[in-house]
């Protein structure tokens, strides 16, 4: 802190220096990142956060590091806008309208960037557009003025002696309830950071280990996946509870032990329910707790910078992260502290069975063992087979729950499938796409699981057999799709045989197959069909004169004309040329015939209407006849021949 107030007074001429935060510091070492800048901020320098957008771990710690200055990712001015730099947009002019925080662009090279950048609210910028990096300014260019908020941010108490039930103010008003309703205000809470996603900080604490339940351990392995930050905090709990889950170490004496807070804080939203146990007996489940629900963003802000201040660093001198063959070191979220990782192969080797390691270390099948005692269940065992189909060495993946090479993709029933088999301690067969090596290339597993009972009865772990059948499931994915195209292709050929092709009407044979169901079906019901047999009496004359083509939209007309007056289970077919078939199913035998006879009076009607075609009317009028089945005929060619006969008879009687 005297380093930094000396720095600070003989900066020069008033100078005041910016500390720049990169997003790989946000999630490392949260506790000591808060207190940094609570004392950067107390010497009066600013602070700002670079690459804000490259990810959403930056949006999702904006609200806690209140920075002044918001360097904005070079993407965000170079690529095409979509939905990904509107939602980082949002977040960055939220902070800046709440704060006055600066915002500046990086990477503009050209006059397209700039007008990008002043277009999502940049007032500074810098890039190769104002000048190469050199020692001095550029010759004949003008450099802005860094010019700060006035105010500094308000300095936020980062003492882990605070607790965050303290943090609500003296007006808030507390009320009691039992932890069963706690308990269903905590699941809410959890729902809402899992909408916001990866833009989200979650910090809760569960006073005890033991209600570090399995059901729990489920919801924050989804929050972990799905949002950008989760602390869980309670005696006892490990400094990390499942991968990805953060943790501390408590004093005996720290007051958070005796608090139910659950807090989720994003660009947008702020919510916290802060709970002290008041120390009742008697059932767990009946335990009452003074509580406040708070949507105040300042109150959220300053309770979850109390539990964050809590949170040990994810890798410290005592458990160096392992490296990967090639000496790098893999990201944080797949360290796992030397004394929590159990490899069951080193037991194999010093207990003897060298044979059976042996046999595990040559089969070509993954092999693995969870132990699904610890939460998570995670991979305490992976042979060298599994560590080719993973893509992975075993430094990697011992610690971590399989769950992590699962894609989007993957069916979500084969998940169900395996979760209910652990539930059960069942054996469990499925196959599933899993993800390969940091590529993220695909395959398809073909998992089995067997549990493991230990001496009193209970599953201890679950030993995973794991085949690459990706070249089986392709072939059969490839057959499938050509035996699909295959019916595709019988259908279309199908449907052309059954359909008139100009206007999409069923043809006689199709309609010969839909009368004899109907005559079944009016059998049965004591009903009676009629068939209706249309000819368009002067279509030749409009072909004559005006050519086939507007022919063809006459008869497509007239077809939607017959179609639009009948009812829905009435039949229309195309017989061919200008005469069409109409079957009207479900009448009533004793009007059957007077009902047939009314319907054709209308579809002639409708018929005889002029349609206006390319400019001109074109008319036509329809000759009707009529059979009724059973009187008319037995079966559809008997009913076919009276209407047609009945429609000559029509057409050729004499005007009245």
């Amino acid at each position: 802190m005297d380093d930094l107030l000396a720095i600070a007074q003989t900066a020069p001429g008033g100078l005041r220096v910016v500390l720049e935060i990169t997003e790989r510091a946000l999630a490392t070492r949260p506790a000591e990142l808060l207190r940094t800048v609570e004392r950067v901020r107390a010497v009066g320098w600013g602070v700002a956060v670079d690459d804000v957008g490259a990810e959403a771990m930056s949006l999702a710690f904006m609200p806690l590091l209140r920075p002044d200055v918001i360097k904005l990712d070079l993407r965000l001015v170079q690529e095409r806008p979509g939905p990904v730099i509107a939602e980082i947009m949002n977040a960055v002019n939220a902070h800046a309208e709440r704060t006055g925080a600066v915002v500046l662009a990086e990477g503009i090279e050209d006059e397209a960037h700039l007008a990008t950048a002043r277009a999502l609210g940049a007032t500074l910028g810098q890039g190769w557009f104002f000048g190469r990096p050199a020692a001095d300014p550029v010759e004949g260019a003008v450099t802005g003025a860094l010019v700060l908020p006035s105010q500094l941010p308000q300095t936020l108490d980062r003492d882990a002696d605070v607790s965050p039930f303290s943090c609500l103010p003296i007006d808030v008003p507390v009320r009691q309830a039992p932890k069963a309703l706690l308990i269903e205000l905590s699941k809410q809470l959890e729902r809402e950071a899992l909408r916001l996603g990866r833009t989200s900080v979650v910090a809760a604490t569960f006073q005890e280990a033991r209600h570090f339940t399995p059901a729990t351990t489920l919801r924050y392995r989804d929050l972990v996946e799905r949002t950008g930050f989760v602390c869980a905090i309670g005696e006892d709990l490990p400094v990390e509870p499942l991968p990805g889950l953060r943790g501390a170490t408590l004093r005996a004496d720290d007051p958070v032990r005796g608090e139910w807070d659950v807090t989720v804080l994003g660009p947008h939203f702020s919510a916290a329910l802060l709970a002290r146990d008041l120390g009742d007996d008697g059932p767990d489940a009946q335990r009452r707790f003074a509580y406040a629900l708070t949507y105040d963003r300042d109150t959220v802000i300053r309770a979850t910078v109390a539990l964050l201040a809590r949170v040990t660093p994810r890798v410290d001198e005592r458990h160096a992260a392992p490296s990967r063959p090639d000496g790098s070191v893999p990201p944080a979220d797949v360290v796992v502290p030397a004394a929590e990782r159990f490899d069951a192969g080193v037991l194999l080797a010093a207990t003897g069975d060298t044979l059976v390691h042996g046999a595990l270390a040559s089969t070509p099948t993954g092999v693995t063992i969870v132990d699904v005692r610890r939460p998570d269940q995670p991979l305490v065992y992976v042979n060298p087979a599994f560590e080719r189909l993973a893509g992975l060495p075993r430094s990697e993946l011992l610690g971590r729950n399989c769950r992590f090479m699962q894609t989007p993709d993957t069916d979500p029933t084969a998940i169900a499938a395996v979760r209910r088999a652990l539930d059960a301690g069942e054996e469990c067969r499925v196959t599933m796409l899993n993800y390969r090596g940091p590529e993220h290339s695909t395959w398809w597993n073909e998992l089995h699981l067997a549990p493991v009972v230990g001496s009193d009865g209970t599953v201890t772990h679950y030993i995973g057999t794991q085949v690459d059948v990706t070249a089986r499931v392709e072939a059969e994915r490839a057959l499938v799709q050509e035996r699909d195209r295959t019916r595709t292709y019988l259908a279309r050929i199908e449907e052309l045989a059954y359909t008139d092709s100009l206007t999409g009407l069923p043809n006689r044979r199709r309609l010969a197959e839909q009368v004899d169901t109907a005559i079944w079906n009016a059998r049965a019901h004591d009903e009676a069909v009629a068939l209706l047999f249309v000819d368009l009496v002067g279509f030749k004359a409009v072909n004559d004169r005006f050519g086939h083509a507007v022919g063809d939209e006459l008869l497509v007309a007239v077809a939607e004309r017959l179609r639009s007056r009948l009812r829905r289970g009435d039949l229309l077919a195309r017989l061919g040329g200008d005469e069409f078939l109409v079957a009207l199913t479900g009448l009533p035998e004793a009007t059957a015939g007077a009902e047939a006879r009314r319907i054709a009076g209308e579809l002639a009607a409708v018929v005889a209407t002029p349609v206006p075609l390319r400019g001109q009317e074109c008319t036509v009028r329809a000759s009707i006849g009529v059979s009724v089945w059973p009187e008319d005929g037995a079966d559809f060619p008997a009913l076919l021949h009276s209407a047609d006969m009945r429609m000559y008879a029509t057409r050729t009687a004499p005007a009245r």
